[in-house]
């Protein structure tokens, strides 16, 4: 039987793209899942996926704010029991603009949304886990929840013109180290995933628009151009697909990953 059948997923970001194929994946796998978003909107996009609602909850939830976050944690535990699965996806690009103008309020809003915000979702729901009784997967081997972080390439390499979110990144990696380190005498795995050039659709779109109007010397002022600059500058020249980001996920969750633990997997 898969470890995922009747499990708890939980996703942050969950009416965002990464979340809805997140939410599609692991309803198909059996699980049970709980979708937050700081937008209504955007959870209501997961209605077209017609899932029954015995198996899925959809909660607003502003994750810089604990209260609404403790809410949230109530509110999946009240339904299912416990959490088993955590895709910690909540995030915020913020501005684009070199290092020299960059506002200093929206490197704080980065900071706080990236960084505070995850730390905030990631203790929660691994408190929650920590309730679990766990399940034997082998001789001393047990498991009572699993998280993977959203991190991303700007967090390795230092992406111009994206100095806080890049800085948040890096964060997160730490971050997922740190707390793996933490929790893992809680049998709580967590690791962390770092797409790269993923697309088509508005999130790419809106990033090559970004980069070609932020003025710096890294980037070219037409949208178009930029983005083939950015394909022919990774390996494979072609845009990874959403689905490549949530199938390293669900390895990341999944007991094929059990001695994997403070890692970070580049999807690019």
């Amino acid at each position: 039987m898969s470890e995922f059948k009747d499990a708890v997923f939980v996703v942050t970001g969950g009416g965002g793209f990464f979340g809805i194929e997140a939410v599609k994946k692991f309803h198909g796998l059996g699980c049970k899942i709980a979708a937050l978003d700081v937008s209504s909107s955007a959870l209501s996009r997961l209605d077209e996926l017609s899932i029954p609602e015995s198996h899925i909850i959809k909660i607003v939830c502003d994750v810089t704010k604990e209260e609404e976050v403790m809410n949230a944690k109530e509110q999946v535990k009240s339904k299912y029991g416990r959490c088993d699965y955590l895709w910690n996806n909540a995030g915020y690009q913020g501005v684009f603009s070199p290092t020299l103008t960059y506002p200093i309020s929206d490197f704080s809003t980065v900071m706080n949304v990236n960084v505070t915000g995850m730390f905030i979702v990631l203790k929660t729901f691994a408190g929650l886990m920590t309730e679990n009784e766990g399940r034997v997967i082998g001789e001393g081997r047990v498991v009572k929840g699993v998280i993977c972080n959203t991190a991303s390439v700007a967090g390795l390499r230092g992406t111009p013109a994206m100095v806080a979110y890049a800085s948040s990144k890096a964060a997160v990696l730490a971050m997922t180290c740190a707390c793996s380190k933490d929790l893992s005498p809680h049998s709580i795995r967590v690791n962390a995933v770092s797409p790269a050039l993923i697309g088509p659709g508005y999130m790419w779109d809106r990033q090559n628009e970004m980069h070609a109007k932020c003025e710096s010397p890294y980037f070219k002022d037409d949208k178009d151009e930029v983005g083939r600059d950015k394909v022919n500058s990774v390996p494979m020249k072609r845009l990874g697909g959403v689905d490549e980001v949530v199938n390293t996920v669900k390895f990341l969750l999944s007991d094929d990953s059990s001695y994997t633990t403070g890692a970070n997997f580049t999807v690019d």
